[in-house]
Parts: structure tokens; C-alpha cells; sequence
């Protein structure tokens, strides 16, 4: 081998130990960096791992209290803060972590969900003799859809009924019944100290998920919250919000969402001394400083909607042609018949009076009205007086004990169950006849469906996005490209309170109706990014949950909405899931279904998890859809189908004479070009019509059957009506336990468990 050839095999060799060793070296760098990420969680100088327990059954509501003081005696070096919000701070010195265990409201399903928004981990509370009741369930749904950093840890309440041998076999009972909700790694049961101690340990060393709606954005959980009022202004306040930056570093000169409460503007942020600082000293004299005060000349401004000018696109002044015209139309008369003598002036307020001939015919149709009305009016007498003498002989008078009007009055809502089903059968006749409707005979078909039109292709065929928008789009923002405007903003260098600073945060403009209003609930804080107080059309993809009733739910039917930090209440309007230009309006949601809700929102740049909730008569929500944000689109264009039917009366082989689609015959000469289809799939035209009455001769590729239908496809574009709330109320809490989860999951119940030998 020559000496070249040598080097050349040299320089490869050495080329793939380089590559190798520089593997290596990513691969210890990357292990490096995720070790130093785990071991900042809850150390000093970060935020503490936030935990909620929410228990999933009324009866271990008392159990909460006692686990989490359990926890914090479980060591002799814990350290335990209770915030002016009554959350429980301990600092762990043997783990070098520091905790926060908040305890929201199991009647309040606001309070779950907003603490379940900010937390890192959850630890359902589970009965040991019914694992969850009816409220628990929804509240496990609710949280699961929403979205957590980390796996839930499950608890099993006291066992102190259930003899020690059976407890093995009571946490596969449990396990057992929940796989089909969620994994189940480990039940965990405290019953000692030591108990406790892996079950902090396990807190604190979770794996955890990316969660973008977090990370991109800061936010906090109040553990102080105090509101002054504006000694000029009666009506609104400064509300003050202490407690730890996450996510992201938090600016002054961005607008902040509060769940439940809306969009505001901040006026400074404010060092505060720790709750829970494991150095002490340090922290304290960090605290009372002024961090940032708000700019105005830099601060977001709440221009939530669009101002549309009138006047846009509009001439100031006609033009020469226009002048003309109108000269033109002035100089035409209208011929009529006036009195002699009377001038122009005298004639233009007289109305055309009808001709003789049709004087007399009303005359006579007047006449016969009241012939038929009198004759009416006596037959109805002579009934009334026969069924008077009738139920005078017959009826019987009869005592009850009152017992089914009382459960009517308290569990019926008369009213309520004949608009279900009503909704129930109009639902049927959807399905079963897809999109169908009957011609009106009483009006012209070219009036009723003058907004529709025929298309060659659903698919293919044009359809302008900016044609014929309504004027609520005229209020909404649009982006040129939404992707490069979302990279932009993420892209954007922020500057303020860094994660894991304790700091107050005093927001302005606060109304002082809210604060009184929802004092009872966990104080949110999130930052908004830019735009995202602007409003435009949303379109959320859901799928209908198994926990809903089976009903189907019309479109335009008020819903609740929790996307991301928001919820509000709005009138969706539903529509298929496909990657198409246009989609199809769809006008009820059923069970098992997967649509798309379009409606009129604030702006979220996506990802972001959505619930869908559905209120009821009594003042409960029920969770109708979990999904997910799919985009932020005006231009998405929403089509509604309408079909009309017609039926063969004469067929000659590829003409049939067709009627009972028109009643007229300037109809068909309106709808002559669009094309027919039956629904055997024969496809034609109309060639000419019949008569007077609505009847049309048509053409198809074949000969149809004398048993087939004829159909035309009418289409029209649907749009959302402006029907955003901000303000949605608290729903009415229902703690009252139904059949247990494990009762009516597993067949064998924990009853026989205790009752065996």
C-alpha cells in the first residue's frame, strides 16, 4: 500500500473518532443540562413545587387537611408558612426543595380548574369504599383534558375500616378501575411518617412534560391579594397580587389576563420578601424595592376591537356618469290616474287606488269571510252547550294526596324536556334525511334561498374569503401570516421579574365588583402576549366527552369556553374537521363526534387546551368537549348545505318530468343552471319547465327509477354571531355523591372485599 494511500485512510479514520468523540460530548452536555434542570426544582432562588390535592369524593374533603398536615410533620427539619390565601408553604432542608400544597374547593369547579392551571403536579384524593363520586369524576376529566407538566400521583384515603389484610387487595381493586382513565403507576397510602417522606420525595423528583401555554408565558398564583380603591374613581381599584413568577420573566409594560376577571393594564412590580425562603436573611432584604414601573410610552394598550371606518373603500363625491344617471331617473314619471285638476305636487300623495273589477272581487271575498265567520260562531255555541250538559252528567269529583305535583315542582322542568325533545326529533330528521328541506309553496323559491348558490365541486370549486363579510368581521384583527407574526412575538426578548422572584404585582383599572364578587376563588395571573387582548375568530377542534348526556347540541347553542388562561361564554357554530378550503357546516354535535367551533374571541397563539362546558337548568356545568386550539382564522370558510328534493312523475328513458322541487315556474327558470343528482347517483339538468304549477322536464346520464329521488345542492356561507362574554357565572355547586365510580365499573364491589373472611 502506498504511502498516499496510507495518510488518505489515516485522515478517515481519524474523521470517525472525532465524530464519535464529539457525540459524546453533546450527549454529556445534554445529560449535564437535564441534571442541573432537575435539581433547580424548588431549590432557592426558584419557585416551589406547587402541588393541588384535590380530592375525588365529598367524603375525603376532611381527609385533605389531614394529609397535608401530615406532610409537614413528617420531619423534624420542615419548615411550614401558611400564605394569607391559606395555602401551605414547607421547606424541605434534607431534599433541598421547597413545597406549596394548595387545597382549592371540591364544591367549586372554577377553583380546581384554575388552581389545576398553574400547579406542577395533583394529587387526587380516592376513597377506598367508592374511589369517586359524580362530581369527582367530571372534576378528574376536566383536569386530565386541561392538561398537566406532570403525571397525577393518586392517594388512597383512610383505611382504617378496612381490615389490614384486605389493603393489598383494595389498591388492585382501585388500580383496576381507573386503567381506563389514565396510567396508574403506584397508589400511595399514608399511614406513617415514613409514608409521607417517599410520598414528598416523589413530588419532587417527577418527570416533567414540556407545557408551551405555560413556559411562553408568566404567570402566578396569589398568595396575597389586596384591592384600594381609586379615591377619584368609586367604580375601579388597584388590586395587588403577590406571589411567584413562573414560566417566563413577567414585564410591566404587557397587559395580564386574571381568569374570571378579564384583561388589565399593570402599574409597577415590587420586590417582596419571601414566604418560604430557605436562606432567610437574603430574601428579606430583597424585599420592598420598586422593580419596574410601567411606561405609557411603551405600554400594550387595551384596543380589544377594531374601529371600522365607514367611510373605507367609499367615494367622497359621484362622479359625472353618477350625476347623469341620476338626472335621468328623476325626469321619469309614473303614469297614474289622478282627479282632474290636481297638480303634480297633490298627486304624489295619493296612493294607485285598484280598478273596478278588482274593487268588487274584494267586495265579495269580504262579504263570504263574514258569512264563514258567523256560521263559525254558531256552530261553536251549540258545541259548547252539548259538552257543558255532557261533563255536568259524567265527571266525578275525585281527592289525591298531592305527592307527584310536589316531585314535578322539584324535579321537573316542563319546558325544558319539550325543547329536548324537540331538539331530539328535529336531530332524527338530520340524520335520517340529511340536509333536506322542503320547498316552501307559499314563497318564491328565489326568495327563500336568494343567499344560496350551486357549485360545481364542493372541493374544487372558488370560493372568495373576503366576499359579503358580515360587519362584526369589520371589528376583528387580522394577521397578514399568522405563523411568522406567532415566531415574531415568540422571538421577542422579555425583560422584568424573573422566574422564581417573589414579588407584588399591582394591576389598575381593577373593577371593585370583581374583587368583592370573586374573592373566593385562587387568584390567576398570567401575561398576555402581544395581540393576544385583540379579538378575532377562533377555531377550536373538540370531541364530545363520554361524560355529557347523550342529547344532541345544536350550533349557536351558548357554551362555555376554557381555552388556555381564559374562559368565556359564547354561540359557536360547527363545522367538519377536514384540511380543505371550505368545510361543512354541521348543525348538531352528537356523541362521539369530532367538529370544529368557530366564534368570535380573543386572540391565543396556540397551544392550548380547550374545555368545553354546557349549562344547565339548575345551574350546573357539564362537560360537553375537551379538544384542542387549532387556529386563529377569519378566512376559514364555513359552508352551509341545503337540499331540495323533487319526485319522478313520467320517465322515458334519460327525460323525466320531475315536480314537487318548484310551485312556479319563473323558480326553475332561476335555478335552470345547476345541476341534479338523484340518490342512486344519476346526475342531470333541467332542460325546460312545464306548465305553471312547477313542473320541469330534466335530462340525466341514465335512466332513473320511478322510486328514486331528485336532489339539488344549494350552499351558503355561515358566519358567527358577535356573542362573546367575558363574564360567565360560578356554576351552582352539586357535591351530592351518585352511584360510586367503582360501583358501576368493576363488579366486584369493596363491600364483598371487607365482608370476606
Amino acid at each position: 500500500m502506498s504511502l498516499k494511500a496510507c495518510s488518505k485512510k489515516g485522515v478517515k479514520v481519524q474523521r470517525k473518532v472525532d465524530r464519535k468523540h464529539q457525540l459524546n460530548q453533546h450527549r454529556q452536555k445534554a445529560r449535564e443540562a437535564m441534571v442541573a434542570k432537575q435539581r433547580q426544582i424548588g431549590g432557592s432562588g426558584f419557585p416551589p413545587v406547587m402541588v393541588a390535592v384535590v380530592p375525588l369524593a365529598s367524603s375525603q374533603v376532611e381527609n385533605a387537611d389531614s394529609l397535608v398536615e401530615g406532610l409537614g410533620t413528617s420531619m423534624e427539619d420542615i419548615r411550614v408558612v401558611k400564605s394569607a390565601m391559606g395555602h401551605s408553604h414547607m421547606a424541605v432542608p434534607r431534599f433541598k426543595q421547597r413545597f406549596a400544597f394548595v387545597q382549592p374547593k371540591f364544591e367549586s369547579l372554577y377553583a380546581v380548574l384554575d388552581a389545576a392551571k398553574v400547579c406542577d403536579t395533583v394529587i387526587f384524593l380516592l376513597c377506598p369504599h367508592e374511589g369517586m363520586d359524580a362530581q369527582g369524576e367530571m372534576l378528574l376529566a376536566s383536569i386530565l383534558s386541561q392538561g398537566l407538566p406532570t403525571s397525577p400521583v393518586m392517594v388512597v384515603g383512610n383505611m382504617d375500616e378496612i381490615p389490614p389484610k384486605k389493603h393489598t387487595e383494595v389498591k388492585k381493586l382501585l388500580t383496576k378501575a381507573f386503567e381506563k382513565k389514565m396510567p396508574i403507576e403506584k397508589l400511595y397510602t399514608i399511614e406513617n411518617s415514613g409514608d409521607a417522606q417517599v410520598l414528598i420525595r416523589a413530588l419532587g423528583c417527577q418527570k416533567r412534560k414540556v407545557s408551551l401555554l405555560r413556559e411562553r408565558r408568566a404567570h402566578m398564583l396569589a398568595e396575597q391579594v389586596e384591592f384600594t380603591p381609586d379615591p377619584t374613581n368609586g367604580g375601579v381599584g388597584t388590586l395587588a397580587v403577590t406571589g411567584y413568577v413562573r414560566g417566563q420573566a413577567m414585564s410591566v409594560n404587557r397587559l395580564v389576563h386574571i381568569s374570571g376577571w378579564g384583561d388589565f393594564q399593570l402599574d409597577r412590580i415590587e420586590t417582596c420578601a419571601d414566604i418560604n425562603a430557605m436562606g432567610g436573611r437574603k430574601d428579606v432584604e430583597m424585599g420592598g424595592s420598586v422593580l419596574a414601573t410601567a411606561d405609557p410610552q411603551v405600554q400594550q394598550q387595551m384596543d380589544a376591537e377594531n374601529v371600522p371606518d365607514g367611510m373605507d373603500g367609499e367615494q367622497t363625491w359621484p362622479t359625472e356618469e353618477e350625476l347623469e344617471e341620476a338626472d335621468n331617473n328623476m325626469e321619469k314619471k309614473v303614469a297614474k290616474k289622478v282627479p282632474k285638476g290636481m297638480s303634480e305636487y297633490q298627486t304624489a300623495w295619493i296612493a294607485d287606488e285598484l280598478e273596478d273589477g278588482d274593487e268588487e272581487e274584494e267586495d265579495e271575498e269580504d262579504s263570504d269571510e263574514d258569512d264563514d265567520l258567523e256560521a263559525m260562531s254558531d256552530d261553536e255555541e251549540e258545541f259548547e252547550g252539548d259538552g257543558e250538559h255532557e261533563v255536568g252528567d259524567e265527571v266525578e269529583t275525585m281527592t289525591t294526596t298531592g305527592g307527584d305535583e310536589d316531585y314535578d315542582a322539584k324535579h321537573v322542568n316542563f319546558a325544558e324536556e319539550v325543547d329536548e325533545l324537540e331538539k331530539i326529533k328535529a336531530a332524527r330528521m338530520e340524520e335520517a334525511f340529511p340536509d333536506e328541506v322542503d320547498t316552501p309553496a307559499d314563497v318564491l323559491a328565489r326568495t327563500r334561498f336568494q343567499k344560496y348558490r350551486g357549485l360545481k365541486s364542493f372541493r374544487s370549486s372558488p370560493w372568495d374569503a373576503k366576499e359579503n363579510l358580515p360587519y362584526d368581521y369589520a371589528r376583528t384583527f387580522q394577521f397578514e401570516n399568522f405563523q411568522r407574526t406567532k415566531k415574531r412575538v415568540l422571538a421577542e426578548e422579555v425583560d422584568g421579574a424573573e422566574v422564581g422572584w417573589y414579588v407584588t404585582v399591582y394591576v389598575k383599572n381593577v373593577g371593585s365588583h370583581l374583587a368583592a364578587e370573586r374573592s373566593h376563588l385562587p387568584v390567576v395571573l398570567s401575561s398576555l402576549l402581544p395581540h393576544e387582548h385583540r379579538m378575532s375568530v377562533l377555531n377550536v377542534v373538540v370531541r364530545r366527552s363520554q361524560l355529557s348526556h347523550s342529547h344532541p347540541v345544536a350550533s349557536k347553542e351558548r357554551l362555555i369556553f376554557h381555552c388556555g388562561f381564559r374562559r368565556f361564554a359564547a354561540c359557536p357554530v360547527f363545522s367538519q374537521h377536514t384540511n380543505g378550503d371550505k368545510h361543512k357546516y354541521e348543525r348538531y354535535f352528537r356523541q362521539g363526534d369530532t367538529i370544529v367551533m368557530t366564534m368570535f374571541a380573543p386572540i391565543t397563539f396556540p397551544p392550548a387546551s380547550v374545555l368545553v362546558f354546557q349549562e344547565r337548568s339548575d345551574g350546573e356545568h357539564g362537560l360537553l368537549a375537551t379538544g384542542t386550539l387549532l387556529s386563529v382564522d377569519p378566512n376559514r370558510i364555513i359552508v352551509k348545505r341545503t337540499v331540495l328534493s323533487g319526485h319522478p312523475m313520467k320517465v322515458h328513458k334519460r327525460i323525466s318530468t320531475i315536480r314537487f322541487m318548484f310551485f312556479n315556474r319563473e323558480d326553475i327558470q332561476w335555478f335552470k343552471p345547476i345541476e341534479l343528482r338523484t340518490k342512486q347517483g344519476r346526475r342531470g339538468h333541467i332542460k325546460d319547465a312545464l306548465g305553471t304549477h312547477g313542473h320541469m322536464k330534466c335530462i340525466f346520464d341514465g335512466q332513473i327509477s320511478q322510486q328514486d329521488t331528485v336532489l339539488m345542492n344549494l350552499f351558503k356561507r355561515v358566519f358567527p354571531k358577535w356573542t362573546y362574554d367575558p363574564h360567565v357565572n360560578e356554576p351552582t355547586p352539586n357535591v351530592q355523591a351518585k352511584r360510586g365510580f367503582l360501583q358501576a365499573s368493576s363488579q366486584k364491589s369493596l363491600d364483598d372485599v371487607e365482608m370476606e373472611n
